[in-house]
């Protein structure tokens, strides 16, 4: 069970919060908080979530009726494919049934595919009683182009999360668009609805992108543990298969890249806990997660760390030597060589790999330092000092996350096409665009 710590003292199950679209009752999954030390990795997991935490948003304009006209705000999910700096517009159509999108629109003898000629649809759902995947994927097969999702209370907006466990079965497969839009703009488009109107929208892409200068550059934040199921396969398949355009860009100047990844510190009162001993280098200073969630078994998050720091200072040493893309070679060899599961995560499997591409070792093991030593890692400490926002950028809290141009994109919305469309739209703004 992982909880989230709130600046009152009290936790809840994060899935309650962000990745359901319904709300469990006031008092349920709350209560006080006295830490003991079996469950201080959740202390360690509270760190991230204590910072400042930016919904990535855009605009829905309204062009008709004349009442509603107009452009609100809304908060793009991190599922599905936004079209990242372009456009689409649709007519709004919220659902004689199933208005909570829960259940297979099929069910209810309903569809949404456009006649021929027609505009899209933006099938407008209710937020409520099972995850914002559901009911993006329910829409999607009906054939919606695009989802509104309704909030059920009056409150800023929030992003929509990917589930951590279960609801996760058709998160690869849903392409189409989503959004939260606020309860009071949410009940306007349902009443303009019933008096007859036709509601036509614009969903607008383009200020989501920042371009401040001709070169896009970019943070791929990640982490070398395999062992995380879905969310580490996708990482995966995407280092696989961005590898090559991510090498070709970077050694053409048009990008400059940089890998980061998220460590937390153990409080000062467990650090010679047992928890903390297992999970954390450098006397409790930088952490991570246990890979299987179980302290007794299989590799600690202190492993995590190191390989980590291993894959940073690789980096580091790559890129003073004016080769950053032999990253991309590294991690992509490390996950295949040195996986988890066959027991070969270790240091010794990630200097063969080193080896095998021609890196000078010394530097990197100089780099890497005494994981067992009482002092600061200059390069973790620069990775935790990252890891906090600042400007219109927030803490970085989700794995995976890409942060492009200072805006961050969050694991749905960072897959191999998507990515690439962001930088090519920027690449297009420069006096010599290239052809992607």
């Amino acid at each position: 069970l992982q909880l989230v710590l709130d600046r009152r003292g009290e936790i809840r199950p994060p899935s309650e919060v962000i990745e359901m679209g319904g709300r469990s009752p006031p008092s349920a999954g709350w209560r006080r908080w006295t830490p003991p030390p079996l469950l201080l990795l959740l202390l360690v997991s509270v760190l991230a979530v204590e910072g400042r935490f930016v919904v990535e948003k855009n605009s829905l304009r309204v062009t008709s009726p004349a009442a509603l006209r107009g452009v609100y705000e809304c908060a793009i999910g991190n599922f599905g494919m936004p079209q990242y700096g372009g456009t689409m517009h649709g007519v709004v159509v919220y659902p004689k049934a199933n208005t909570k999108a829960c259940k297979p629109f099929a069910d209810f003898g309903l569809s949404f595919n456009p006649k021929a000629g027609g505009l899209p649809v933006f099938l407008l759902v209710d937020r409520g009683d099972c995850y914002f995947t559901t009911k993006g994927w329910n829409a999607q097969t009906a054939g919606a182009a695009a989802v509104l999702v309704a909030d059920d209370r009056a409150e800023p907006l929030i992003t929509m999360d990917t589930p951590e466990s279960s609801g996760k079965e058709h998160l690869e497969n849903i392409t189409v668009p989503s959004a939260l839009v606020s309860k009071r703009f949410g009940d306007d488009l349902k009443g303009a609805l019933e008096n007859g109107d036709m509601v036509n929208v614009l969903l607008d892409w383009r200020e989501s992108l920042p371009h401040p200068d001709e070169r896009v550059e970019y943070e791929f934040w990640t982490n070398s543990n395999d062992e995380c199921g879905a969310k580490c396969d996708m990482q995966m398949s995407f280092v696989r298969d961005f590898r090559g355009v991510a090498q070709v860009l970077e050694q053409r100047g048009y990008t400059q890249f940089a890998p980061h990844y998220i460590t937390w510190y153990c409080p000062e009162a467990f650090v010679l806990s047992a928890q903390c001993r297992s999970q954390c280098i450098n006397h409790g200073r930088y952490c991570a997660p246990d890979p299987e969630q179980d302290f007794t078994t299989g590799y600690d998050g202190k492993d995590v760390v190191v390989q980590n720091l291993i894959q940073i200072c690789l980096f580091k040493v790559a890129n003073e030597s004016r080769k950053p893309w032999l990253w991309w070679d590294y991690v992509h060899d490390f996950a295949i060589r040195c996986p988890m599961k066959e027991k070969k995560y270790t240091t010794d499997c990630a200097h063969g790999v080193i080896k095998s591409l021609g890196m000078d070792i010394d530097k990197i093991t100089q780099c890497v330092g005494d994981p067992d030593a009482d002092e600061d890692n200059p390069v973790l400490k620069a990775e935790q000092d990252a890891q906090i926002g600042h400007g219109a950028r927030g803490d970085v809290t989700i794995l995976p996350t890409f942060v492009v141009n200072n805006r961050q994109y969050r694991e749905g919305n960072w897959i191999k096409g998507r990515c690439y469309e962001r930088y090519a739209r920027d690449l297009r703004r420069r006096p010599n665009p290239i052809s992607v």
